[in-house]
């Protein structure tokens, strides 16, 4: 459950440099997290392993936060992102949860990281990507398909890659 949320006009968005929106959710062992959210560009702040530490209900919370907002417009995410803590340029980081790879950027003073909701659903392991079977199988039943991560349509005859974000064709596991 969402204890609190607040403007926190103090905290300015490394995508868009609008205002973050404070979210106060539940913490492993009773503990609360504090973290910033920005509908605009449709991302996170977390500060240092406050991913790691959301319970599995505030996990829940946040991807109810990421339904409510799907819809709307996303911001284009600026081509330098700053640290809301320092204002140091933040370091675009690749990492893997098991065999899906998703991105982030991360402070390199160690004050967080930002993240896409595209790509936090990857790093908790909701979105997977497309086996060639079920690939294979889209193909045969879909012509077009629009990108998880910006919108633009995917031709599954000439790909299975946006041309527009170079996201991979990837499915939400609902298991």
């Amino acid at each position: 459950m969402v204890l609190q949320q607040t403007p926190r006009m103090s905290v300015k968005c490394p995508g868009c440099s609008g205002a973050m929106t404070a979210m106060t959710l539940g913490g492993r062992l009773g503990a609360t997290v504090l973290i910033d959210t920005c509908p605009a560009c449709q991302a996170f702040w977390f500060d240092t392993h406050e991913n790691l530490q959301l319970s599995p209900g505030a996990t829940l919370q946040l991807f109810k936060l990421i339904g409510e907002h799907s819809s709307a417009g996303k911001s284009r995410l600026g081509d330098i992102l700053r640290c809301p803590r320092c204002a140091s340029r933040l370091a675009l980081t690749h990492d893997m949860q098991r065999n899906t790879r998703f991105k982030y950027w991360r402070c390199d003073k160690g004050h967080g990281r930002f993240v896409t909701f595209f790509d936090f659903l990857k790093e908790k392991d909701f979105i997977k990507p497309l086996s060639p079977e079920q690939l294979q199988e889209l193909r045969q039943n879909v012509q077009t398909v629009n990108c998880s991560n910006c919108g633009a349509p995917i031709d599954l005859a000439s790909g299975s890659i946006c041309t527009h974000c170079g996201s991979p064709l990837s499915m939400l596991d609902m298991k």
